[in-house]
């Protein structure tokens, strides 16, 4: 790979050992297969006017330049509204997998944004065994045409390896996997890094990732509560390559404050919009060694609620945090910007003051909010039951049915319900929009006795 950062790969862990096929007839039909689908997928591939990527190191740190001219990651893992990321000042998308590769290339060539092509592999977590060395060459052939398809689209920016294959794992082989990966996207595209995303990360990992992936170019860091210690910490590690942050945002459901019955207590859409801003200033532009970041979640997705990690609400509408992200990417606020919701109440407590209700009982919420831009705000109140469908590291989650309560009155403001008949958890949500369809959120967990 052309970049200053590399060494040469022949070199490069000459101990490691690929798994093989058991037997010849598996391995001729497995061979077969995955020419099919090479031509399949390859062809005809952009085979003219590929990105060229660099990693240089500076004075100071490292610098990204695309097609010789400075790049400075300005990115989210993204859904959707494609459009409002380039009008924001975006430049780049993270993707996890190559499932959505077609449509996201698609739209980054639209947009002129820049792909972090992401590769989902196996995690131990849930079920693949990295010892299996059949598995381990299987995901690796099952891959490969992808590479060879994208390794020239004018929108590649980088190759994401793995997302998060810390989480929940023993079997550290799993970074050998990655360096097969690494090393093989060295030898077919000289212009393009590669990273892996880390949950977080820890002495351990730092020092597995240095030594047994030496063709990995970026360490990606997913980031919530942690992120401000993130610098820091690679630097006491070791770690002397680049960084980006591969996911950062809001605290995680696992990280907030809880309820005495123990559910996560959610920042407001203000608070995450302040926590937005302090983050990106004061953590993470001032790292030198730092590529730049994606943000987490361009689009909307049911992980605890469908706003924990949402920068859009479910009908499209914006949130606080995107007018913030549009701020520290252009140095200018948006022309017009979404609602800001200061307070949620219910029988004047907060949410961190433990909401504990009788069944069958009358109650009032109030939010307070206000519009940037002076519009008239409406309101939209629902009480959902707490999730059953609750999974770990970001899996698709069902979202949770409606509580049985009985509404009362809504007005302006304010809202009152008869609590569900039915003890158990439940959390009532408020969306505020302004007159152009922007939205602000909050909710506050309640517990029906």
């Amino acid at each position: 790979m052309n970049l200053i950062l590399k060494q040469d790969i022949s070199s490069k862990n000459q101990s490691w050992k690929r798994g093989v096929l058991r037997d010849s007839n598996s391995f001729f039909l497995h061979c077969l297969f995955n020419l099919l689908l090479s031509i399949l997928l390859v062809v005809p591939g952009y085979s003219e006017g590929g990105s060229k990527v660099e990693i240089l190191k500076t004075d100071t740190g490292y610098q990204l330049q695309v097609n010789g001219e400075s790049f400075y990651i300005k990115g989210a893992g993204i859904d959707d509204h494609y459009d409002v990321l380039a009008a924001s000042g975006g430049n780049s998308i993270r993707t996890w997998g190559v499932g959505k590769w077609e449509e996201v290339f698609e739209m980054a060539e639209q947009y002129n944004l820049y792909v972090c092509a992401g590769i989902w592999l196996g995690q131990e977590r849930q079920g693949f065994d990295y010892s299996d060395p059949d598995a381990v060459r299987q995901q690796f052939e099952r891959y490969k045409p992808y590479i060879l398809k994208y390794k020239d689209h004018p929108n590649l920016l980088m190759w994401g390896v793995g997302n998060e294959l810390n989480s929940f794992y023993t079997n550290t082989t799993v970074w050998n996997a990655v360096e097969e990966f690494a090393r093989y996207i060295d030898e077919v595209d000289g212009n393009h890094p590669t990273m892996t995303a880390t949950a977080f990360i820890e002495r351990r990992e730092a020092e597995l990732i240095k030594n047994q992936c030496p063709s990995i170019d970026i360490l990606a860091v997913n980031a919530y509560a942690g992120l401000p210690v993130v610098a820091d910490w690679l630097n006491d590690f070791g770690w002397t390559k680049p960084y980006i942050l591969g996911e950062w945002g809001t605290f995680g459901h696992w990280e907030a404050s809880k309820t005495s019955w123990n559910e996560p207590i959610e920042f407001t859409s203000k608070e995450k919009g302040d926590l937005y801003l302090n983050e990106y200033q004061n953590h993470i532009l001032p790292h030198e060694n730092c590529l730049g970041a994606y943000a987490f979640f361009w689009g909307n997705k049911q992980e605890r609620t469908s706003t924990w990690y949402s920068l859009f609400l479910k009908n499209g509408a914006k949130t606080q945090a995107v007018d913030v992200l549009h701020y520290v990417w252009k140095n200018e606020w948006p022309k017009n910007r979404a609602p800001v919701l200061d307070s949620l109440r219910l029988d004047g407590k907060n949410a961190h003051q433990n909401n504990i209700l009788s069944a069958g009982t009358v109650h009032e919420a109030l939010v307070w909010a206000n519009d940037p831009d002076g519009e008239e705000l409406n309101y939209s109140w629902e009480i959902l039951h707490e999730p059953l469908d609750k999974k770990d590291g970001g899996d698709e989650e069902e979202k949770p049915p409606v509580g049985d309560y009985k509404t009362l009155m809504e007005q302006s403001n304010s809202f009152t319900f008869k609590t569900p008949d039915t003890k158990g958890t439940y959390r009532l949500f408020v969306d505020v929009y302004d007159e152009i369809g922007n939205g602000a959120h909050a909710n506050i967990p309640f517990l029906v006795e």
